[in-house]
């Protein structure tokens, strides 16, 4: 469980990240090419995240986000020269007729989304509880792709989230709530961006195996 007195004084649970979507490099001139380095420092620390709703129910959620995140570094480490942008990442590991970090990039990209439109929608609707808001994202985003034998142990996560108000306030920790939900705001808004980006480029032809 993440301790808010982990906190910085006056700060929010976003002041613990190690890197934000916000400061992920973005190149506009060479195709919105992504920094493979600080992109996976920062979904990294989106999944911590997932220890704040709470629930063991969510480690196979946290955990496979992470297996996703170590195959992309681990390609990065293994061609460095060939891996500065995940876009060039992808292009170089096709070339050699594998596609180990492609394919853990994809499902790191579905978790990604599954994560910004539930805590999107949650943020949109005052009222909403988390469950109903994860429940939602996870039939639009990851569900589709389980197999029968992964969709219960999701299912379950999903009915394992805190209550909403609980939620908010351990974000918070000592501070101001709504601050919390403006920082999330501005988090998800660059998350989200970063998503579009790199489904945009899954797409193309020449990143399928």
């Amino acid at each position: 469980m993440a301790s808010t007195n982990a906190y910085p004084p006056g700060g929010t649970f976003l002041d613990t990240f190690k890197k934000s979507f916000a400061d992920v490099p973005v190149d506009k001139e060479k195709d919105n090419a992504i920094s493979t380095t600080e992109f996976l420092e920062a979904a990294e620390s989106l999944t911590t995240l997932f220890d704040v709703l709470g629930s063991v129910a969510f480690t196979p959620v946290k955990s496979d986000m992470l297996g996703n995140v170590k195959k992309i570094r681990d390609r990065q480490l293994a061609a460095p020269a060939e891996s500065a942008t995940l876009q060039d990442l992808v292009l170089n590991e096709l070339k050699t007729k594998k596609h180990t970090a492609t394919e853990g990039l994809v499902w790191l990209v579905r978790g990604l989304d599954f994560t910004s439109i539930a805590l999107s929608q949650n943020l949109a609707a005052a009222s909403e509880e988390l469950s109903t808001s994860f429940r939602a994202a996870y039939g639009t985003t990851l569900k589709p792709h389980h197999s029968f034998m992964v969709k219960p142990i999701f299912s379950a996560a999903m009915s394992a989230c805190p209550y909403r108000k609980d939620f908010y306030a351990k974000l918070s920790g000592e501070g101001d709530e709504e601050k919390v939900q403006e920082e999330l705001k501005t988090w998800l808004a660059a998350l989200e961006r970063i998503i579009a980006i790199l489904k945009g480029f899954l797409d193309r032809k020449e990143a399928k195996w």
